[in-house]
C-alpha cells in the first residue's frame, strides 16, 4: 500500500478524536463527557441527514440510489408517458406568438385575465353590474399561501398575476416552436394552464421548469407539478432529465395525486 494511501492508524485515529474533543469543548463550552457524546451525537445526526437530503440533488446517480426520483400513481404514471428532451432550445422565442390575452373565446368582451381573475377570487367585484371586468376581490394565493386584497387600478393591479402554469417560453423549448399560431394562440390563453397568483411569486419564477422552481407553499407543490404534467400531456410537450426529476422528487411525497381534471 503506498504511503498517501494507508490506513489510519490507532495514533491517527486517536489524535482525531483528541481534536474533535477539543474542538467542541471549545466551541461549545462542554466540559462533562456525557454532555460532550451528546452533542458529538448530535453533529453526527445532522452530518448524516445533510448526506440524506443534499447530495441526492448535487448527484443524480445518489438520487438514482436513494430513490429519490421513484414515485407512483396517477400523476407519476402520466409522467412516465412523456418524451424527455434534453436538447431543448429558446431560439426563436417571443412571448407574443403566443397571443395572450389576444382572444375572447366566449365573446363577452374581457380578455383571459378577467376569466382567471373572476374564476380564482373571491368575493368579486366588476367594475360595472352584469359586466366581465373585475373590480376587486380576494386571492388565496397557492403558491405563497397568502390572502390578497385585489383592487382593479394602475398601482394595484399587478398585486394579482396571471400565471402560465407551464410558462410560454419553457412551451416553446418543449415543443411549441413547431406549432402553427392558432395552436400558440390557444395554449397561450388556455385556462387549465392559468391560474391568479401572487405579483412576485410570478415574477420570482419566470420561465423556469418544476427544475428550478417550485411554490414556496409546500402543500401545493404536489397539485402545482401534477398540473404541469396534466399541461404537458395535453399538449404533447416534451420534458427535460432534470425537469422530469424534479417533478418525480415532489410526487414521491404523494403517491395518490392526480392530474387535475379541466
Amino acid at each position: 500500500m503506498s504511503r498517501n494511501h494507508r490506513r489510519p492508524s490507532h495514533r491517527d485515529q486517536s489524535e482525531f478524536t483528541r481534536n474533535t474533543a477539543r474542538y467542541v469543548n471549545k466551541r461549545f463550552n462542554v466540559s462533562n463527557p456525557f454532555e460532550r457524546v451528546l452533542v458529538l451525537l448530535v453533529i453526527a445526526v445532522v452530518v448524516g441527514v445533510m448526506v440524506g437530503v443534499v447530495l441526492p440533488k448535487i448527484s443524480p446517480e445518489v438520487g438514482e440510489l436513494t430513490g429519490e426520483y421513484a414515485a407512483s400513481g396517477p400523476a407519476a404514471d402520466v409522467l412516465e408517458t412523456l418524451r424527455v428532451d434534453d436538447a431543448q432550445s429558446k431560439d426563436g422565442y417571443d412571448r407574443d406568438l403566443f397571443g395572450y390575452r389576444e382572444t375572447d373565446d366566449d365573446g363577452d368582451g374581457c380578455d383571459v385575465r378577467d376569466e382567471v381573475l373572476a374564476r380564482d377570487l373571491e368575493d368579486v367585484t366588476f367594475t360595472t353590474p352584469g359586466g366581465c371586468q373585475v373590480q376587486s376581490g380576494v386571492l388565496h394565493d397557492l403558491y405563497t399561501g397568502k390572502t390578497i386584497d385585489f383592487v382593479r387600478g394602475p398601482q394595484t393591479s399587478s398585486a394579482v398575476q396571471i400565471e402560465h402554469v407551464v410558462a410560454l417560453e419553457n412551451a416553446w423549448q418543449s415543443g411549441a416552436r413547431d406549432w402553427d399560431t392558432a395552436k400558440r394562440y390557444k395554449f397561450g390563453n388556455d385556462m387549465y394552464n392559468l391560474l391568479a397568483a401572487d405579483g412576485e411569486a410570478n415574477s420570482e419564477k419566470g420561465s423556469a421548469s418544476a427544475a428550478y422552481w417550485l411554490p414556496t407553499n409546500a402543500d401545493f407543490r404536489c397539485e402545482y407539478v401534477a398540473r404541469q404534467i396534466g399541461v404537458k400531456d395535453k399538449y404533447d410537450l416534451s420534458v427535460t432529465t432534470k425537469e422530469k426529476q424534479a417533478m418525480l422528487s415532489v410526487l414521491r411525497s404523494c403517491p395518490g395525486q392526480e392530474v387535475p381534471a379541466e
